[in-house]
């Protein structure tokens, strides 16, 4: 099967880079930092963009991303009502503005930035969207991660242990999840959308399967008792995240099935292949034709494994 990136794929990604642009260049003026407490050390920030989490102590802050930079002021404001500790340690779950923004605007001599080598990477220097042919400039220095690490850390911190640990080429190429074992927290940052259906950004190393492999990780980590921090989205739990799975793995193989059936995106997205989900899961930033459109250009892109399986079924 000849098999190609289509034309629509292009336009999303340019919606997709328009979007973030308008985030950027919204008035933040009105936007609150609403905490919601965990456990007795752990809290969640909501406010917009990414949620972030806090843990407080006696050693002082660990906060895990930092939203965008005009909410800084109103972030300080809102953890310095938590503890009237500083902050040591900034972890990034990955590199998108509305996750490390206010980097700069946050960081100081007391704090250390922490993030995986692909972050620091993408960070500091230039990166080129083939498909806007727009160059996203690197972030300041001040920004950027000064302790990065290749598969996992842990820090311990606060009578915490804070597994910090890489998932492969899942939202981005970048991505790490945070876990405080002693309280049973998992952060997830944007492999997990809470409710809706993610954003891959396919541009950045993401792919459909290594979401799922990332959120297998994530489900062998947790119990029903943990209280997981999606990136996007409500305090979430484990039935929360196993339907997330059932819904992302049921589109992905949707899609893929009508892949190897010779269908077109166009025919694809005619089909409506998800309507049972839409409603529900389509309602964010991905409606139901634009996880089409990911779930088709990340499969169509791995050919090896498309053609592999179409030659493994006609010999069959």
């Amino acid at each position: 099967m000849n098999v190609f990136l289509p034309f629509k794929s292009i336009i999303l990604t340019i919606c997709c880079l328009l979007t973030i642009e308008a985030f950027a260049q919204r008035d933040f003026s009105k936007v609150e930092i609403i905490p919601e407490k965990i456990t007795e050390n752990i809290y969640m920030l909501k406010g917009s963009g990414g949620n972030i989490g806090v843990c407080v102590g006696e050693k002082g802050v660990l906060m895990i991303d930092s939203q965008f930079a005009p909410l800084s002021d109103k972030i300080k404001t809102a953890i310095k009502a938590l503890s009237d500790q500083p902050i040591h340690y900034l972890v990034n779950t990955h590199w998108h503005g509305d996750h490390t923004g206010g980097n700069e605007n946050i960081n100081t001599d007391e704090i250390l930035l922490v993030a995986h080598d692909n972050v620091y990477e993408r960070m500091s220097k230039d990166n080129l969207i083939k498909a806007f042919s727009r160059t996203v400039p690197a972030a300041p220095k001040n920004a950027r991660p000064e302790i990065t690490f290749t598969d996992k850390m842990t820090l311990r911190f606060n009578g915490e242990a804070v597994m910090v640990f890489h998932v492969d080429n899942a939202h981005t190429d970048g991505d790490a999840m945070v876990y405080f074992a002693n309280s049973n927290v998992l952060h997830m940052g944007d492999t997990y959308f809470n409710g809706r259906y993610p954003y891959i950004d396919l541009s950045s190393g993401g792919s459909v399967d290594g979401l799922l492999n990332a959120i297998n990780t994530a489900i062998m980590i947790v119990d029903e008792d943990t209280k997981i921090i999606p990136g996007h989205g409500n305090l979430s739990n484990k039935k929360e995240l196993l339907k997330y799975r059932e819904v992302v793995l049921t589109v992905r193989d949707r899609v893929k099935t009508a892949i190897k059936n010779g269908k077109s995106l166009e025919a694809i997205k005619a089909a409506k292949l998800n309507a049972d989900y839409d409603e529900a899961w389509g309602s964010g930033f991905i409606d139901g034709a634009r996880i089409v459109d990911i779930m088709y250009t990340s499969l169509t892109t791995e050919m090896g494994m498309v053609e592999k399986d179409e030659k493994e079924v006609e010999e069959k």
